[in-house]
């Protein structure tokens, strides 16, 4: 245990600090990293390198490269770099590689070298070029500020959406700023600067003049700044070696400075260090663990590295080579060309259990374990210890804590091994933690391999989620190992290997040195059903690559209609995308393909594709006759339908012409139409609905009033109605009206017009075809009972009954039905009467139908 602490440095009273080695590297670098423009991805990221940049002392003609290693050195892109000067190198928060060049274009390269993208940061970057640039991180994106010639400030706070902010000029700025950073908090990115002994804050509305509290005097110019992980706590190096650190804060409260109308970073001095070197710093950056109460900061020059805090002593390290510091959320991670280290804090869990002397109940626990393999009956001593004490839960806790926040595997299995040691004498102690830290310590001992180089720490795991952590080793193509973990930790399929799958996939239709029908059929093999995969997805894809006849392979796999539609319409295949939407049965989307269709081809080649799909045709036809009228006339004329073209050209004359010579015209050309199809009734009802609407139309002018639009039995009762007697009856010779129903339309008109005379006369002009009936029951109608009972004396034999109920004369009713002897009408009789008076009829027909029985 003591040598364990060897390595363990003490910063202060209360916190010890560590480094030890992640990897060996073996990246066979041709220049020193001081010759190189350099870029690290937090979270164990990727490494780039820009070689043989731009400098004065190079050749101009040669090419700088551009090279990417994972964190233990495997080179995982190397390109040369053909565009213009770069200033800056940054990683977006996905992994996304940032070069920021000199006329203001920042280009964005994936993990592999392979060019995403690109964009401006404003015309007035391109006019004064950039001299310094920042990539930085929030929660919500990644983004980048520049600094320009003219010593003005421009930023985006999330370039996945480019939002240029052109910050406030700083007054009396004429070179520039000795250094500067960017602070983030509640989604507003600022910028603090350092002019000689002044500090300057920028927000998009105002520049302020900040001043940290307690800084020792006599400062004449802040060397180096730099601001946290969290963006919670600033540092500034002074040119009189003293090292200022305080919490940041730009929320409103307290952190206002009452004079200024910006907040003031400068919350709280936390301390100030002198380190008696005034030769400014290559990097400055912080060193905490959450959650801890320490903080430091560590500061390297060309040979030396030292790390201070809330401390008189600081801790200094030798650099035997040139290197480079990477700001994590634990820690630092520290490479060169030959070592990747990782310095931080110690935890408190590995403190209590490892420093000298400890009694801590997990220092026990881990001495117990040790001893039971042994087989020493100490082991049982230490357990009584912690047992009288209470602390035994305590102890395991440390243990699994403890565990996670070790490198080496061996290390992290003694700890282990003592918790499950202890587990064994707790009844009720929940074994989730120690399962859970178990996988965890799984996952990130396979992450951690040389192979794989991505050192994660157990906090940085927990912080990044394992849905990240696998996006990142899809990135790396590190496909197999994603799906092991997949399975291992058992997440949901749609979560983790479809979506892995996918992946694979979309990078497999990317090799184009293989056949379409090999990548398709790999493909199928691979995914077949699984839940969670679009086959659409992988064709698109495809399709993005150039690989049309691969994409539409694909598809045939791709269960969903829905999602093959859209993109054979995309790959101009419309042909086998109306295909694919009649076989799927979904009319809206048949129709989408028919728009499509439609401006695309030309009208005879439209027409043409539609008549050798019958089902797509009747549903164009639907929608032509709601919306494209004329279209649809074409239709019926090219495929000779002379029946529907008929149809056509009647709705034609009513809904689109006015004049009567147009729905004339209309009608005739309905009516030739019908003579082609041989379909000579409706030929010879559109001849008649002509001279109707002529007739109609002469009425109107001789007689005035509305004529035109009725039917041949409405402008028949009109001219009863309007008294034109003769005019009616001729119209009923000319449309050969049948007299049944001139009778009834003549009836029905005078009785609406109550003129009972002219009804009885027409009752009277000859022996009535429809009866007497319907005389009695259209007076009644019109509650005129009077003329009724004129017309029921008429009434033949077989409706005499009915005819007398209808007037009201029961009695008779009943002396009719007794005569007729008939039992429907004495029914009917007796269903009428009611009340006392009809008594005595009611009496008589049953009597009636005694004796009728007796007989």
């Amino acid at each position: 245990m003591d040598c364990y602490t060897a390595n363990w440095n003490p910063l202060g009273d209360s916190a010890f600090y560590r480094k030890y080695e992640l990897y060996s590297m073996d990246w066979d670098l041709k220049e020193e990293l001081r010759d190189c423009l350099v870029a690290a991805a937090p979270y164990g990221g990727p490494i780039a390198l820009l070689r043989n940049p731009w400098r004065k002392e190079k050749a101009a003609s040669v090419r700088p490269v551009l090279d990417i290693y994972s964190a233990s050195g495997m080179p995982l892109a190397s390109l040369l770099w053909k565009s213009g000067p770069v200033v800056s190198l940054g990683w977006s928060a996905e992994e996304e590689l940032l070069c920021v060049q000199e006329d203001g274009a920042v280009l964005v390269y994936g993990l592999h070298g392979d060019f995403r993208r690109h964009f401006s940061m404003g015309n007035e970057v391109l006019q004064n070029r950039v001299l310094d640039a920042r990539i930085f991180h929030t929660e919500f994106g990644s983004g980048v500020a520049i600094l320009t010639g003219a010593h003005r400030f421009t930023l985006s706070a999330n370039v996945g959406d480019l939002k240029l902010r052109r910050m406030p000029e700083v007054p009396g700025l004429q070179s520039a700023p000795s250094c500067w950073t960017v602070l983030c908090q509640d989604r507003v990115a600022h910028i603090l600067l350092a002019v000689g002994p002044d500090l300057y804050l920028l927000d998009h509305a105002a520049c302020s003049a900040v001043t940290p509290p307690g800084l020792a005097p006599g400062v004449s110019s802040f060397l180096q700044m730099a601001v946290s992980f969290t963006y919670r706590h600033l540092a500034l190096f002074t040119d009189t070696g003293y090292i200022w650190m305080g919490t940041a804060s730009l929320k409103n409260g307290d952190c206002w400075d009452r004079a200024m109308t910006l907040p003031t970073p400068f919350q709280e001095k936390l301390c100030e260090f002198n380190c008696n070197i005034r030769a400014p710093p290559k990097q400055m950056v912080w060193c905490s663990r959450p959650r801890s109460k320490e903080r430091a900061v560590v500061v390297a020059w060309e040979r030396r590295l030292m790390v201070v805090g809330d401390a008189p002593e600081s801790i200094q390290f030798v650099l035997d080579e040139d290197s480079y510091l990477v700001p994590e959320l634990d820690g630092v991670r520290i490479f060169s060309r030959s070592t990747h280290e990782f310095l931080h804090e110690v935890p408190a869990a590995s403190e209590e259990i490892f420093k000298i002397a400890s009694m801590a109940p997990g220092a026990l626990l881990l001495e117990a374990q040790k001893e039971y393999e042994k087989e020493s009956q100490k082991a049982d001593e230490y357990l009584r210890e912690i047992q009288e004490l209470g602390q035994l839960t305590q102890a395991v806790q440390q243990c699994i804590e403890a565990a996670g926040h070790e490198h080496q595997p061996d290390m992290q299995k003694s700890l282990l091994r003592a918790a499950s040691f202890g587990k064994c004498f707790l009844d009720r102690f929940p074994p989730d933690s120690f399962v859970h830290m178990c996988q965890d310590l799984r996952v990130l001992n396979a992450v951690r391999d040389y192979h794989i180089g991505i050192p994660l720490t157990y906090s940085q795991y927990k912080q990044l989620t394992i849905q990240v952590l696998l996006d990142r080793l899809v990135l790396r193509r590190l496909y197999p190992l994603a799906i092991q973990i997949c399975e291992y930790l058992r997440l949901p399929e749609v979560q983790g290997v479809s979506r892995i799958l996918a992946h694979w996939a979309c990078y497999k239709v990317q090799q184009k040195d293989v056949s379409d029908e090999d990548v398709a059929r790999a493909i199928n093999q691979k995914l077949g059903d699984t839940p969670g995969v679009s086959y659409s997805d992988i064709a698109a894809r495809a399709y993005g690559c150039g690989r049309t006849e691969l994409a539409i392979k694909l598809l045939e796999y791709e269960p969903r209609s829905g999602e093959q539609v859209p993109l054979l319409l995309k790959m101009k295949r419309s042909k086998l995308a109306l295909s694919k939407a009649i076989e799927s049965g979904d009319t809206d989307l048949v129709f989408t393909v028919l728009l499509h269709l439609k401006n695309e081809l030309n009208r005879g080649d439209f027409f043409m594709t539609l008549r050798n799909q019958p089902m797509a045709l009747s549903l164009y036809r639907q929608f032509c006759k709601h919306q494209e009228l004329e279209t649809l006339k074409d239709l019926y004329n090219q495929d000779d339908n002379h029946q529907e073209l008929g149809s056509f050209h009647i709705r034609a004359s009513y809904a689109a012409e006015e004049r009567i010579e147009g729905r004339v015209a209309a009608l005739q050309t309905a009516a030739d139409a019908f003579y082609k199809a041989k379909n000579e009734f409706a030929a010879k009802a559109t001849e008649d609905q002509m001279r109707l609407l002529r007739l109609q139309r002469r009425l109107e002018d001789e007689l005035g009033g509305q004529f035109l639009d009725l039917s041949l039995h409405d402008t028949v009762t009109t001219l009863i109605l309007g008294g034109h007697n003769k005019r009616a009856e001729q119209l009923a010779r000319d449309f050969r009206i049948p007299d049944k129903r001139l009778w009834w339309l003549k009836l029905t008109a005078l009785a609406d017009l109550e003129d009972w005379e002219e009804l009885e006369k027409f009752s009277k002009s000859k022996k009535s075809p429809i009866g007497y009936l319907p005389f009695v029951e259209i007076c009644m109608k019109q509650h005129n009972k009077y003329e009724a009972k004129k017309y029921a004396s008429r009434v033949g034999p077989e409706q005499k009954v009915k005819a007398l109920l209808l007037v009201g004369d029961v009695a008779q009713a009943a002396d009719v039905a007794i005569e007729h002897r008939n039992e429907a009408e004495l029914s009917l009789v007796l269903s009428h009467c009611t009340g006392a008076t009809d008594g005595a009829t009611a009496d008589k027909i049953q009597r009636a139908r005694a004796q009728a029985q007796k007989k």
